[in-house]
């Protein structure tokens, strides 16, 4: 038997810019990205068996504990890869991270599964290859692995490490829905005049240089949606944040924020942007 906990942090998006199609569909992007200390764990329990079983378990009700779950898609992702046959996996995630929140909670318990996966069987894969297995089954989870801050591009998936950031984070989810990324790209599909891609290179090459302007967030996403969900308008006019990924999750770069609100909306508040991406505890 083989024990090992990972901790996955959540994502942010400081800038996410569409810059064109794929094929397949795929939306180009340019996107910075940086890690915030707000983890789900992962525990895995690693045994023989006469076949291969993927057991999951957790602490919340709002996720999938099936075939549906990425943790359950990343063993069979990577038991296929190193040809890895007769074990018994058990997973318990203790989720920390908000659901469907633009926060990349999924992503990173995924990437957290090829990271443990991949230390407790002697590392037979190569970086390269856990980075190809990530970019098969999302566009977030070669960011996750790796933590800090970086440049995002294509689908996300290729990655230029920046200069960390330093930033106190504030992070404000309506509770009562979700926003799915294909509702976002679609509505950001049907805009009529379309925002130019120019501020994801500006700020890369500020914060390279060890500065930091919040006038250069942008997310091209939130100019989709928002005018179809009054309080997402009311949570930007009222703190000036700024929608993660395809949302509904808004932060501000700040440790705590002057307004209230009802009880539908979650805050979490005096996070930190950090230098790392998952590792085992």
């Amino acid at each position: 038997m083989a024990l090992i906990k990972v901790k996955t942090p959540a994502k942010i998006n400081l800038t996410l810019e569409m810059t064109g199609l794929l094929d397949g569909g795929f939306h180009s992007i340019k996107s910075i990205m940086t890690a915030i200390n707000l983890y789900d764990f992962l525990t895995f329990d690693i045994s023989n068996c006469s076949n291969t079983e993927i057991t999951l378990a957790g602490n919340s009700t709002q996720i999938p504990y099936n075939e549906k779950n990425l943790v359950y898609k990343s063993i069979e992702l990577f038991c296929e890869k190193t040809n890895i046959k007769n074990k018994k996996f058990k997973v318990f995630i203790e989720k920390n991270i908000p659901v469907e929140a633009g926060l990349a909670g999924g992503s990173t318990n995924a990437a957290g599964t090829f990271y443990a996966l991949n230390k407790i069987f002697n590392k037979p894969l190569n970086e390269k290859e856990l980075n190809e297995l990530c970019a098969k089954l999302g566009s977030d989870l070669n960011f996750c692995l790796k933590g800090g801050c970086s440049l995002c591009e294509n689908r996300g998936e290729i990655i230029t490490p920046l200069k960390p950031v330093s930033l106190d984070v504030t992070l404000i989810k309506p509770q009562n829905f979700g926003i799915s990324a294909k509702e976002a790209y679609t509505k950001f599909d049907k805009l009529i005049k379309k925002p130019e891609p120019v501020k994801t290179d500006k700020l890369k090459e500020l914060i390279n240089n060890g500065g930091f302007d919040k006038n250069l967030l942008i997310n091209h996403l939130e100019m989709a949606v928002i005018e179809d969900y009054p309080i997402l308008q009311k949570i930007k006019n009222q703190t000036g944040a700024m929608m993660s990924g395809s949302g509904p999750t808004m932060f501000t770069a700040n440790s705590k924020i002057d307004s209230t609100f009802d009880e539908n909306i979650l805050l979490i508040e005096n996070l930190k942007t950090i230098e790392t991406g998952v590792e085992e505890i």
